[in-house]
């Protein structure tokens, strides 16, 4: 994978991180949390989606170039 790529992954992974962290502190989220007791879908799937791309960033850039 290009390293410019991973890089991009990475840096993307950590901003969803960091959204999702503020959507699940939103009140929206504090509503929800009451009545259902978990917080919304959407910082739900922006935590995830944003490890997922962290990861895959992080181990395109750590993995490094084969020549071939």
């Amino acid at each position: 994978m290009n390293k410019l790529i991973s890089l991009i992954l990475l840096a993307g992974g950590i901003a969803l991180i960091i959204y999702g962290i503020n959507a699940s502190n939103s009140i929206g989220s504090d509503f929800s949390r009451l009545f259902t007791g978990s917080p919304t879908d959407k910082s739900i799937w922006l935590l995830v989606g944003g490890v997922v791309a962290a990861i895959v960033g992080a181990g395109g850039l750590f993995r490094g170039s084969r020549v071939r």
